[in-house]
C-alpha cells in the first residue's frame, strides 16, 4: 500500500505545476491590479506607475511566473498587497481559524448524520423515516446563504444566544480557560449551520446501505442463531454500510478545510474562505494564487486519503 502512496504523491507533483500555470495566467488576465484600489483624486499616477514596475507587472508573463512558482518552492508566496504582511503568514492565521471550525463541523456532521441514517435504514416506511427524508430533503435544497442568514438573524441578533462575528471577544487573555471556552462560543453557530448542510449524503447513502443490508445473507443467519437485533445492527450491518461514507470522509476532511465561503462571510469569521472571497475584490493576486493552489493541493490530498481510509476500514480493499 505505501508504495502506491509514495507513487500518488509523485503523480501530484506534474498536477500541481499545471494547476499553478493555469492559475497563474488566469490571475494576470483579471482586470485591474493591487494597485488600482489605491488611485485617488490626490493620487500621483506616476508613483503608482512606480510602484507596478517596482511589482515586476510589466515583465514577460513567463519571467514573472518563474520568479514567482521559485520562490512558492521555498515557502515564500510574496506579500498580501492589502494587508502588508507575508501571504504565508497570512494564510497560516486564516487556516487556524478555518481548522477548528472544520474540526467542529466535521464532528457535528457525523454526530448527526450517523444516528439518523441507521434511524431511518431500521425503521424504513416508518413515520421516523418520513420525517428524516423530509429533514434530509430540505437541508439539501436550503442554500448555504440562506440558512446562514437565518440563523444569523434568528439566534444571532433576534434571540442573542450566539455572537454574530469574530472569533473571540475582544480583551480576553489567550491561553486561559475563559479564552478557550469563548473561542468555541463563537464556533457554535457557524459549525452548526454546516453540520446541517452536510448531513444530507451521509444520511442517504447510511439509509440506502442499511436497507440493502438487511436483506443479505449474513443477516439473516445472525438472526437464525438468535444474536439480538441490536448487535445485528452495531456489530454486522453497520460495520458493511459505512464503507460509502468512508470513501467521501477525506474529501469531506479536505474540503471543510479549505473553509465555507459562504458560511465564514455572512459570520464575518475570519478564515480560508472569507480570506479567498476579499482577496478577489481587492485583485490581490499573490493571495488569490496561493489560495487556489492550497486548493487543489486538498483536492488531491483528499482523494488519498479516501483511498487510504477505504482499505483501513475495509480489509478487502487494498490499493496496490
Amino acid at each position: 500500500m505505501w508504495k502506491t502512496v509514495v507513487r500518488r504523491v509523485l503523480v501530484m507533483i506534474p498536477q500541481l505545476f499545471i494547476l499553478s500555470l493555469i492559475v497563474f495566467i488566469l490571475a494576470k488576465q483579471m482586470p485591474g491590479d493591487p494597485f488600482t484600489g489605491l488611485i485617488t483624486p490626490e493620487t500621483d499616477p506616476s508613483r503608482i506607475e512606480e510602484l507596478r514596475i517596482q511589482a515586476g507587472f510589466y515583465d514577460p508573463w513567463y519571467e514573472q511566473y518563474y520568479r514567482w512558482i521559485t520562490n512558492a518552492l521555498q515557502g515564500d508566496f510574496g506579500q498580501s498587497y492589502t494587508y502588508k504582511i507575508a501571504v504565508s503568514t497570512l494564510i497560516g492565521e486564516r487556516a487556524l481559524n478555518t481548522f477548528w471550525l472544520s474540526l467542529l463541523s466535521v464532528i457535528l456532521v457525523y454526530l448527526l448524520a450517523i444516528p439518523l441514517g441507521m434511524l431511518a435504514g431500521r425503521k424504513q416506511d416508518t413515520l421516523l423515516d418520513k420525517a428524516i427524508i423530509l429533514y434530509s430533503f430540505i437541508s439539501f435544497a436550503i442554500p448555504t446563504f440562506v440558512l446562514s442568514l437565518v440563523f444569523l438573524f434568528v439566534f444571532g441578533y433576534r434571540l442573542m444566544w450566539f455572537p454574530t462575528s469574530g472569533t473571540v471577544d475582544v480583551g480576553l487573555e489567550s491561553g486561559t480557560l475563559t479564552y478557550f471556552w469563548n473561542k468555541i462560543y463563537h464556533l457554535l453557530l457557524p459549525a452548526m449551520t454546516a453540520a446541517i448542510l452536510g448531513t444530507t449524503g451521509i444520511i442517504q447513502y447510511l439509509r440506502s446501505e442499511i436497507i440493502d443490508a438487511k436483506t443479505q445473507d449474513y443477516v439473516k443467519t445472525a438472526r437464525s442463531k438468535g444474536i439480538p437485533i441490536r448487535r445485528i445492527y452495531t456489530r454486522h450491518i453497520f460495520r458493511n454500510s459505512v464503507l460509502p461514507i468512508a470513501a467521501f470522509l477525506g474529501f469531506t476532511i479536505t474540503g471543510l478545510l479549505g473553509g465555507s465561503i459562504f458560511i465564514e462571510t455572512i459570520y464575518g469569521y475570519p478564515g480560508m474562505g472569507e480570506l479567498f472571497i476579499s482577496s478577489i475584490t481587492s485583485r490581490d493576486y499573490s493571495v488569490i494564487t496561493a489560495l487556489i493552489m492550497l486548493y487543489g493541493f486538498l483536492a488531491l490530498l483528499g482523494s488519498l486519503l479516501s483511498d487510504i481510509i477505504m482499505s483501513i476500514v475495509d480489509p478487502r480493499i487494498r490499493i496496490d
